[in-house]
């Protein structure tokens, strides 16, 4: 079962449906036991990041976080997920869980898209997803696909953890991690076809990680 981590700043409906839709065993919860008892965790998150933040440390859900990192729990952050997984935020001000070093930082309006037009903020749209080094989240995705993204901050961790890259404005990462450990910063729950493939991904190495213990 994969666990849909419930701290009150996520999009856990639309999670726990896309999950549905495949098939996999899923449950919305904020139960320590419950999360570290799944093969795996997703970690979703909408709004803001102190917002976030605050949810997370008033529901005791950081420490539970934290112990299932410990025990090598494979995780997958999704949008704010993926950018309070960092140490900072710009936004708010915000010092963030700190699990992967980097920081979070706004998009600059100034800056031009493709055709010389300056990028509205926030990004809102389709976008494709570079890969720059082998994932298992990506097994059976093409450059050519594309994921649905809504932010105005962009994750900017240290270089070692860039897994790929999206073009808008300039070259941000949009997933970064590392074998059981991902965060992506676009919403695969929203982004059809190739979404669904990247969370069956996340399942299967989730099982394949159970089986091996």
């Amino acid at each position: 079962m994969l666990a849909i981590l419930e701290y009150k700043a996520g999009n856990q409906t639309s999670v726990k449906r896309a999950l549905d839709h495949l098939g996999i065993p899923n449950k919305i919860t904020a139960n320590p036991d419950e999360v570290l008892a799944a093969h795996g965790i997703i970690f979703p998150g909408v709004g803001a990041a102190g917002q976030a933040m605050e949810e997370l440390a008033a529901s005791g859900l950081e420490s539970v976080l934290r112990k299932a990192i410990e025990q090598e729990k494979p995780l997958l952050g999704i949008c704010v997920g993926c950018q309070i997984m960092l140490d900072y935020s710009q936004e708010g001000n915000t010092k963030t869980l700190g699990i992967i070093p980097g920081q979070c930082n706004l998009f600059n309006d100034e800056w031009k898209d493709m055709n010389g037009e300056p990028i509205r903020v926030p990004h809102m749209g389709w976008n494709k997803v570079t890969q720059h080094k082998p994932c298992e989240l990506l097994k059976g995705i093409s450059d050519e696909d594309e994921f649905y993204f809504v932010h105005s901050y962009f994750p900017d961790p240290a270089p070692e953890y860039v897994i790929a890259t999206t073009q808008y404005g300039f070259e941000f990462c949009s997933i970064h991690g590392g074998p059981g450990l991902w965060a992506v910063q676009f919403h695969p729950e929203k982004s059809g076809r190739a979404g669904l493939r990247l969370m069956k991904n996340f399942y299967n190495y989730c099982e394949e990680a159970a089986n091996a213990k």
